[in-house]
């Protein structure tokens, strides 16, 4: 009788399970109003815009480096740089943001 249980109950939650991925499919009665795919291919059209030059690089840098406790402490910096046409930097902002990493100094 509890192998009938077991299955009964095994059997009820496949039918839920079935139910659940049939309404969730793009095939179910609920989304049958709706196109998933069209006749028409997707063309893209080439755009003749010149990327920004004003968008910052963020770059880390090395800020400093300090022996604290027994560890080597390595301070990094985030900047903002701005590079013109030809790969020159044109001006370097530093941002809030810091990093740091530690390491242990063995003796």
């Amino acid at each position: 009788m509890k192998i009938l249980s077991h299955f009964t109950t095994f059997l009820f939650l496949c039918i839920i399970v079935a139910l659940v991925a049939y309404l969730d499919s793009p095939y179910s009665f609920i989304h049958s109003g709706y196109s998933y795919s069209t006749s028409e291919p997707a063309v893209a059209q080439p755009v003749d815009v010149e990327p920004p030059t004003d968008v910052p690089v963020l770059e880390n840098r090395l800020d400093s480096v300090k022996q604290m406790d027994g560890y080597y402490v390595e301070i990094y910096q985030e900047y903002e740089f701005y590079y013109d046409e030809e790969g020159n930097v044109i001006k370097r902002d530093p941002t809030s943001k810091t990093e740091s990493v530690r390491y242990w100094d063995e003796p």
